[in-house]
């Protein structure tokens, strides 16, 4: 018998395996050095990054961090995806959002990539009467139409099918889902939906449109009033649940019921908590539909978050979409809708719409994103984190439950709560700009020329609030914009730089930016009686500091100044009026600092 060689690649044969116990004391030495004195779990600690819904991040996984086994695509628990094939047939649909049909806007974008599409009707975007004219010249047996019509659901719902027959559509080929989501709905408008007219279109799409679906789980209105991964998942979770059981009291089996259900999620450009989110959403529905009866595949919409989406600098959006929909797509997202880099500003023009739809075509095609099954799979912190937020979001689930199931919790006004202390601590962040906002809380750009578009439906509102990462920075800046309007110029301060450049190079940046994200102009050359300024800021190194603080300050007074800032962490600094510095409450300080210049 013939023996063959090892063919099997062994690059670090000759050198011992390094252990977890030796990677943590080379931590403990580093940090010590850092003036940190600590030893054991403590050390790994320090590196570890808090995550909401009590997780943490850790700096190192390894086989050690176990979690349950994934299965495979397209079988229970449905982690690795809800399909055997995933998306490598050909990617995920591409399905681009609509609130108004003018201009040919459907029809070009499906010439141009999107391959379904999400209609806004009503109020809030195009009229249920406009229906038929906003489909002129869509082939419905190929383009999939996903309807979001909100208290106008039955009538959208009718109109749409009687479409399909007066085009003489095939029932097996209309796809889409015809919208109902009392529940999304009345987490919007505070209104409760009765479920029964949502019954009948359920029952019609069982029998008679197997491509075609009745209700949308829609999660976004809990993760847009501020709520995280978990409470989304759970809130989504509990929706799911209540949709399961009306369904099933109409008549529909537990498996025709479940099949009438999509799933809307957010995706953000935390990469891999999105990931993990998709992939533990599928493991959580599969767990309900299981004990339900009827083991099925939960189908997901993943959505851009619009939370993330900033109106100061609003290209930095174009690159938080492509990680966000980088993230869908590995998490194994069934649909993938990219909001335009100007959403946040009013209706998208044909750019950002483009760039938008391009966004998944590159993904898909360019970077061979969707050849791959569940490529995040594996991975010890990916499958980790997975198990983490399934059980995080699990919990959160049954509070939901325990409080009477997701419309209790809507009604009593325990769900806006629970999503309110989950914004108001991660606000706390943004305000001390532990989570950062490019171009809006690090690095703004002042003299950028504002992004301008027509305004676009009012959405629905009077139920859970809608916020935003830069709502408070963007109140600071339009106090500044007002400010410049009425006389010319901007809210300025004076940066006092003193030493070598080496000295004060750090700080001088620190502050200059820190001053910008609150639309106060930095003032660095010529003095600061030429400088038009109200108040100044020394910039330099602590040894500096305590030879010429307190000198400068009492020069800058002289001359005028009215407050006087030290870019460092508070000590004694005699006529220095206040500190900023990594970690300081940014958006108080800056509060302040206009209240102290008239501006209003």
């Amino acid at each position: 018998m013939t023996v063959l060689p090892d063919d099997g690649l062994s690059l670090a044969a000759e050198f011992p395996d390094a252990t977890h116990e030796q990677w943590r004391h080379l931590v403990e030495g580093v940090l010590r050095k850092a003036g940190k004195d600590v030893s054991g779990t403590a050390a790994e600690d320090a590196l570890s990054t808090p995550l909401e819904d009590g997780m943490r991040s850790r700096p190192l996984y390894t086989a050690r961090d176990a979690a349950p086994d994934p299965g495979l695509p397209g079988f229970a628990p449905y982690v690795r995806g809800g399909r055997p094939e995933g998306n490598t047939a050909g990617g995920w649909d591409v399905r681009q959002r609509h609130t108004t049909a003018a201009d040919g806007l459907v029809l070009a974008d499906l010439e141009n990539g999107v391959t379904s599409l999400w209609l806004v009707l009503g109020e809030a975007g195009i009229p249920v009467s406009s229906l038929r004219s906003a489909l002129d010249g869509v082939y419905l047996d190929l383009a999939p139409v996903v309807l979001d019509a909100g208290a106008e659901a039955e009538a959208a719902a009718l109109a749409l099918l009687a479409l399909y027959e007066e085009r003489g559509v095939a029932k097996d080929a209309a796809r889409g889902n015809l919208g109902f989501d009392p529940l999304g709905h009345e987490a919007r408008t505070g209104a409760p939906l009765p479920f029964a007219p949502a019954a009948a279109p359920a029952r019609r799409c069982a029998e008679e449109y197997p491509g075609l679906r009745a209700l949308t789980v829609d999660a976004l209105p809990y993760h847009e009033a501020g709520g995280s991964a978990a409470q989304e998942l759970g809130a989504a979770l509990a929706t799911g649940v209540a949709y399961l059981r009306e369904l099933t009291e109409a008549g529909l089996t537990v498996e025709q019921a479940a099949g009438q259900l999509e799933f809307r999620y957010s995706a953000t450009a935390d990469q891999f908590l999105t990931i993990a989110k998709l992939r533990a959403a599928r493991r959580l529905w599969a767990r309900v539909t299981e004990v339900s009866g009827a083991p099925s595949a939960q189908v997901q919409h993943a959505v851009t978050s619009p939370v993330m989406m900033t109106r100061r600098d609003p290209w930095v959006n174009m690159l938080r979409t492509t990680v966000a929909t980088l993230a869908a797509g590995v998490g194994g997202a069934d649909s993938v809708t990219v909001l335009p880099f100007d959403h946040a500003l009013g209706l998208p023009d044909a750019f950002a719409r483009r760039i938008a739809r391009n966004t998944s075509t590159i993904l898909i095609e360019e970077s061979h994103l969707a050849r791959v099954i569940d490529p995040a799979g594996g991975s010890w912190y990916v499958e980790r984190l997975t198990d983490e937020l399934a059980h995080a979001g699990w919990e959160f689930f049954q509070r939901i439950e325990r409080a009477g199931g997701q419309a209790a919790a809507l009604r009593s006004g325990q769900l806006r709560d629970d999503l309110a202390a989950t914004w108001e601590a991660r606000t706390g962040k943004l305000a001390k700009r532990r989570e950062p906002v490019t171009g809006v809380s690090e690095f703004p750009h002042l003299g950028e020329q504002p992004v301008v578009r027509e305004p676009a439906p009012e959405p629905p509102s009077g139920g859970l609030p809608r916020v935003r990462r830069d709502e408070a920075y963007e109140a600071l800046r339009a106090r500044s914009d007002a400010h410049l309007a009425a006389t010319g110029t901007r809210p300025r301060i004076y940066l006092a730089a003193l030493g070598p450049a080496a000295a004060h190079t750090a700080r001088l940046t620190f502050a200059s930016n820190l001053f910008q994200a609150g639309g106060v102009e930095p003032v660095t050359e010529g003095t600061f009686e030429e400088s038009g300024a109200t108040e100044a800021c020394l910039c330099s190194s602590d040894a500096v500091y305590d030879e010429q603080a307190a000198e400068v300050a009492g020069r800058l007074k002289a001359a005028g100044a009215a407050h006087v800032f030290l870019a460092g962490r508070p000590g004694d600094h005699p006529g220095v009026d206040g500190h900023v510095f990594a970690g300081c409450d940014a958006v108080a300080v800056l509060s302040a600092t206009l209240d102290r210049m008239g501006v209003s």
